[in-house]
């Protein structure tokens, strides 16, 4: 029964000699007002209408309902504000502000074909599934399932939406690769069991530049972390590349990427440099004894951490095909010996080694602080579906929901209190605010609550978005 029908009036504890009553007679309220400043950015980059241009559309037009852009603009817009699961969508295919940032152009539904249709402007979860699962393959010849993705564009979009961030050619880019466990429960396609992380999981490949998202790629976890990883960088610099021909770039990651077959493409092309984690053992722990004598002597006067920096040229008995300088960091802790290793291809005159170690390699753990936005604010590890192509393809989605709300951070909230603030806090503060939507013929009126605490914020993000080109 539609809440505008019931009228029954509840009494509650009186505050003061005030009664309390409450009623549902509010009509359309969202929790989810400020989402309005998401519609905005997507206005500046047209981010869901090229993602949308990344899917191929098979259906019969005068069929159709809902197109490809409000399908997935409704999906995306609701992963950024928090629902993470298709269930959810049957009730948000009520909310008249979700609709009207998918694009609809009947915020109330009142257009909709079938009469018990009418008043839910927006997909249900069944049509949001097929979306899942549809094969490129197969879609043409499908009864239902009629709309693919091209692995292809998204990958490529990707990219774009950070070449375009920038106004022009930087001299250096660090890329940062990690692999992480995305636990799985069911039997999904690819369910390995990995040593490591003690569970069943996907074990997926994310690579950043800074902030921006430009690779997300999922596999199994019966994998070598760096499976795939050379196909992946060789992608994305030559995509780079075709439009800053001149740019430095270094691949940066641990001890898991230290494979000869990256080094050795690195080593290959023209200002392509890495600068990667290299695990311990015998051999290299010998190499760094003097360094790590040195800085047990210093602890032992000060019982302060000491660190001694060291390099030398090294080369593996069989897995390396050359020798390579590697930078040995000698660390004595309270806690005992802390030796680590890095290896770059990056020559001593370009970067010192200690340096290099502190303020190069070690920036990368600002990396996994964007997986976890992803992961835990954006639901990336949602992948519950039963096959590998349409857990990538719910990958997809979180990635183009990050990449919106980093456009909300970059384009609107710079210079405010918020401009380093994660997702999580950002959409707390941001993007859930109470509000009353009214739809008339010329204006949708979206009346935010007049206790709202951040109001300034959201007014400079606001401003910052009108005048963004």
């Amino acid at each position: 029964m539609p809440t505008e029908w019931y009228q029954e009036s509840f009494g509650f504890h009186s505050v003061g000699r005030r009664t309390v009553v409450g009623r549902f007679d509010g009509g359309a309220i969202t929790s989810d007002g400020g989402g309005v400043l998401l519609r905005e950015v997507d206005e500046r980059l047209r981010l869901l209408e090229r993602f949308a241009g990344c899917f191929r559309d098979h259906r019969k037009p005068a069929a159709v309902e809902f197109t490809v852009r409000e399908l997935v603009s409704q999906r995306v817009m609701a992963l950024a504000l928090g629902y993470e699961d298709l269930n959810d969508h049957d009730e948000l295919r009520l909310d008249p502000l979700l609709a009207v940032l998918a694009g609809r152009q009947d915020p109330r539904g009142q257009d909709r074909v079938r009469a018990q249709d009418r008043g839910k402007a927006l997909a249900g979860k069944s049509t949001l599934n097929r979306l899942e699962l549809s094969t490129p393959e197969q879609a043409a010849g499908e009864r239902y399932k009629r709309i693919a993705v091209e692995r292809v564009a998204v990958d490529r979009l990707l990219v774009d939406i950070f070449l375009e961030a920038h106004a022009q050619a930087p001299e250096w880019i660090t890329l940062d690769l990690d692999a992480t466990d995305d636990p799985i429960h069911g039997e999904q396609e690819g369910r390995f069991f990995h040593g490591y992380y003690r569970n069943y999981c996907y074990l997926p490949l994310y690579i950043f530049c800074g902030e921006h998202l430009l690779g997300a790629r999922l596999r199994p976890a019966n994998i070598d972390a760096a499976a795939g990883t050379v196909e992946e960088v060789e992608r994305i610099v030559t995509q780079i590349r075709q439009r800053w021909p001149q740019v430095k770039i270094v691949l940066r990651a641990d001890s898991g990427f230290c494979r000869d077959a990256i080094l050795a493409w690195c080593e290959a092309h023209d200002e392509i440099y890495y600068v990667v984690g290299l695990a311990r053992n015998a051999r290299l722990e010998t190499l760094l004894a003097p360094a790590l004598s040195e800085a047990r002597a210093r602890y032992e006067q000060t019982q302060q951490a000491a660190r001694v920096f060291t390099e030398f040229a090294y080369r593996t008995r069989t897995s390396w095909s050359r020798s390579r300088r590697v930078i040995g960091k000698a660390e004595v802790l309270a806690l005992g010996n802390n030796p680590r290793f890095i290896v770059t291809n990056l020559g001593v005159e370009q970067q010192a080694g200690q340096p290099l170690y502190e303020q190069v390699y070690c920036a990368r753990g600002d990396m996994e602080n964007r997986i976890k936005e992803q992961q835990l604010a954006l639901f990336a590890d949602r992948t519950s579906t039963a096959t590998l192509r349409a857990n990538q393809l719910r990958l997809y989605f979180s990635s183009i929901a990050y990449t919106l709300l980093l456009g909300l951070r970059r384009l609107g909230l710079a210079g405010t209190e918020m401009a380093r603030a994660q997702c999580q806090t950002i959409r707390l503060k941001l993007l859930k605010i109470g509000a009353q939507v009214r739809v008339t013929v010329r204006k949708v009126w979206v009346s935010f609550s007049s206790a709202y605490p951040h109001w300034q914020t959201f007014a400079q993000a606001y401003h910052h978005l009108a005048a963004a080109p």
